[in-house]
C-alpha cells in the first residue's frame, strides 16, 4: 500500500512539472516570459536568430559552390555562430 502512494506523489511531481514547462513555453510564445535576456536590459539589440541562419545557408552555398575559399568561409562562419550564440570570441 504503501508503494502506490509513493508512486502517486512522483506522478504528481511529474504532471506538475509539465504543466510548469507548457506555461513557461505559453509565456515564451506570447512574449511575456518573466526572464528577459541580458542584452535587452542593457538596451542592446539582440540577433535576428532567423536571419543569421539565413545568411549562413547563403554562406555554406556560396563555400560549396566554391564561390568562397576555405579561409574566408571560416572567418565569417564563426561570425555567425558568436552572434548566435554557438561559439565564442575566444574560439578562432
Amino acid at each position: 500500500m504503501a508503494q502506490r502512494g509513493r508512486e502517486g506523489v512522483a506522478k504528481r511531481a511529474k504532471e506538475r512539472a509539465r504543466q510548469e514547462r507548457q506555461e513557461a513555453k505559453r509565456l515564451r510564445r506570447q512574449g511575456g516570459a518573466e526572464e528577459t535576456p541580458d542584452a535587452e536590459e542593457n538596451g542592446e539589440e539582440l540577433p535576428d536568430e532567423m536571419a543569421l541562419m539565413e545568411e549562413f545557408r547563403l554562406l555554406s552555398e556560396r563555400h560549396a559552390a566554391g564561390l568562397l575559399d576555405e579561409s574566408a568561409y571560416q572567418t565569417e562562419r564563426h561570425r555567425i555562430f558568436v552572434d548566435l550564440g554557438i561559439e565564442t570570441d575566444d574560439e578562432a
